[in-house]
């Protein structure tokens, strides 16, 4: 983690009220990809946040000092999110992905379908012309 993005998540904090003496933060045995290595160290955070009954967990990597701030930074994007409305950019882009993957209605379909078919029939006419 550089200065500038443990800046960045300390100024997040910062602006959702999260103080280091409210967190309780424990250290759980990590799982999934990365092997033995990561099954037999304690580098999931888990990190609650009284005040607002908030919990989180982070085990994205295989560094508990890394997994420490990011979990930091979800906690504070949670309780903004909560207080303020905001959402955030992980919740932006499952919600990109969803509208992505959603069927087109009939009438946006035909209407798409229209405008395929015009630019078709003008790139049709700029062919040059040919005599027998």
């Amino acid at each position: 983690m550089t200065p500038e993005t443990i800046a960045k998540i300390k100024s997040l904090m910062a602006e959702a009220f999260l103080y280091e003496d409210d967190l309780e933060e424990s250290f759980i045995l990590g799982s999934g990809p990365g092997g033995q290595k990561t099954n037999k160290t304690s580098s999931v955070v888990r990190l609650y946040h009284p005040p607002t009954g908030i919990q989180v967990r982070c085990g994205e990597n295989r560094s508990r000092e890394i997994n420490r701030w990011l979990a930091r930074r979800a906690l504070a994007e949670k309780i903004l999110e909560r207080e303020q409305g905001r959402k955030s950019a992980e919740q932006q882009a499952r919600e990109k992905k969803r509208r992505q993957k959603r069927r087109r209605s009939r009438r946006q379909k035909q209407r798409m379908l229209a405008d395929k078919h015009a630019h078709a029939e003008k790139k049709e006419r700029r062919k040059p012309v040919v005599d027998y």
